[in-house]
């Protein structure tokens, strides 16, 4: 055991003194040139590495500084940089015959610019192939032949954008690890980053081979997970465009050939599409089934879902993220939707409920597109809403004397039999066209108008009454017609929240046409419908 243990001791002070002895005999500068050739061919860039130093316990060369040039046809600037290299090597053959095997590389606090240019190509895509700096045979034997057991780059700091924006947006933390890199084969990746605005992005999975005339195109299959990223600070979307929220996202990646297969999920919490909107309170389900096209940075999505609670919408269309803003062209189509369910995500495009007011009842079919760069998004379509019941609102009280034409007594809540009509959604706000709605107890209401980006009304409408009550038929029998209706013209103003009713005095005397003098008083009480604005409950 003491034999042993003597051993060790002398061992470790073999190893001890050869650490520190050896590189006052290796020069080990010396073989900065080869370094930088080695990586230089592999990559096809000019890479620069500072004085170098050799730790024999580590088994490692260490450089001050790294720098790998970009492709001259994005920037003259660097591609990447780092105030720390250290580079993993076999010390058997760089002590007795200074030849220089290369192991490992770890590159701390790298700072790495992405571009991408308005034909999609990016300054990576030119990784790996030939240079300037390198002729093109030694360049691909070096790079074909070069394998690196694992390269690390640590805390680092990804700067992406394109050549034609000054907008980027950076991603820090960054820690990328590769194992067992080679040219010819595939190889492990795990990358891991924080994101703009908070949230992380973690993707793990198989590359390679390399391909050579253009790295973006290498084969990847991996898995995308992303948490708590907020939609905003990407920088891909215009903060006054009004859409924002966080997402959470799972999806596997099958790329070849230029073209990726991905599948997955999106989870959108806080969502809000419009401006003037509010965040939507309850979660909002996205799944996909995608193929992206790798080198012009555009997709299609070939089924897809949206859903809300247990409301579901049909999802289909096309992206392009090819030029500085992305921009979409999506289809939804939703049947026979719950909308207790979807009440929760109205905010989100700019509905509003009246203060107090539910849906308790009722189901939504919508037809929608949207369309355009993220920034200006324009939505057009139709919904349907049918049998629906707003609880603690009543649509009555607001129209004043309505009931005494109708003979419906008043009721809390407001019962919507049908409501249809055209929908176009702005950054400006929302237009309602060919509003149709009949409500139960009052008649059919037609008309349009808009909502405004600050929630404002501006609709203008007709209450197509049968008559009914004391006045009713005292105009029913003065005109000798007991089952007249009356078209009434009115007024929505106010907002979302607190709308206001209002007679349309400019169409009031279609309301009134035809009735006679003996019918005055009754006249006068039409005109009088209206005679105060009232306020949403």
């Amino acid at each position: 055991m003491k034999k042993a243990i003597r051993y060790g001791l002398v061992a470790l002070g073999i190893l001890i003194l050869l650490a520190l002895v050896l590189p006052l005999f290796v020069s080990v500068n010396s073989f900065r040139p080869t370094i930088e050739q080695k990586l230089s061919a592999a990559l096809g860039r000019q890479v620069q590495v500072g004085n170098l130093g050799l730790s024999v316990i580590s088994g490692s060369v260490s450089a001050d500084n790294l720098a790998v040039a970009d492709d001259p046809a994005f920037s003259s600037t660097s591609f990447l940089t780092a105030k720390s290299l250290k580079i993993g090597v076999e010390l058997m053959p760089l002590i007795f015959s200074r030849t220089l095997h290369i192991t490992s590389l770890t590159i701390e606090s790298p700072q790495v610019t992405l571009l991408h240019n308005p034909a999609g190509r990016w300054n990576f895509s030119s990784l790996g192939g030939p240079s300037s700096a390198t002729s093109t045979s030694s360049s691909g034997s070096e790079a074909s032949s070069l394998v690196v057991e694992k390269l690390d780059l640590k805390t680092g700091q990804l700067t992406v954008g394109s050549t034609t924006s000054s907008k980027r947006s950076v991603y820090s933390a960054v820690d990328l690890e590769i194992s067992n890199l080679s040219a010819s084969s595939q190889f492990p990746i795990t990358l891991k980053a924080s994101l703009p605005g908070g949230g992380s992005l973690t993707v793990t999975g198989q590359a390679g081979p390399l391909d050579s005339a253009d790295a973006a195109l290498t084969p990847l299959n991996a898995k995308l997970e992303i948490d708590s990223l907020n939609l905003v600070s990407t920088g891909f979307l215009d903060p006054n465009a009004g859409v924002s929220g966080i997402a959470n996202m799972n999806c596997t990646i099958q790329s070849t050939a230029g073209s990726a297969e991905a599948q997955g999920s999106i989870d959108l919490s806080k969502l809000q599409v419009v401006k003037g909107g509010a965040p939507a309170t309850t979660p909002i389900g996205i799944s996909f089934d995608s193929t992206y096209d790798v080198q012009h940075n555009t997709g299609v999505i070939k089924q897809g879902s949206v859903t809300i609670g247990k409301a579901v919408a049909h999802l289909s269309g096309a992206y392009d993220f090819s030029g500085d803003t992305p921009a979409i062209n999506v289809k939804i189509s939703g049947q026979d939707m719950p909308v207790q369910n979807l009440e929760s995500a109205l905010p989100a495009v700019g509905v509003i409920l009246p203060k107090g007011a539910t849906l308790e009842s009722g189901t939504l079919t919508a037809n929608l597109s949207t369309s355009g760069p993220t920034s200006a998004l324009i939505t057009t379509g139709n919904i349907a809403l049918a049998n629906a019941k707003l609880a603690g609102f009543n649509l009555g009280s607001q129209l004043a004397a309505v009931s005494a034409f109708s003979g419906i007594a008043k009721a809390a809540d407001t019962t919507i039999e049908r409501l249809t009509a055209g929908v176009r959604i702005t950054v400006d706000g929302t237009t309602l066209s060919q509003l149709d709605v009949v409500v139960n107890g009052i008649g059919e209401l037609t008309g349009g108008g808009t909502i405004a980006a600050n929630n404002d009304l501006d609709f203008k409408m007709k209450a197509s009454l049968s008559v009914g009550g004391s006045i009713g038929q005292a105009l029913g029998g003065l005109t000798g017609n007991k089952n007249m209706k009356l078209g009434i013209p009115f007024k929505i103003g106010g907002t979302t929240s607190s709308p206001t009713f209002a007679p349309d005095l400019s169409g009031a005397s279609s309301a009134t046409k035809g009735i006679t003098s003996p019918a005055s008083g009754a006249a006068s009480a039409v005109g009088g419908l209206f005679g105060k604005k009232k306020k949403g409950n």
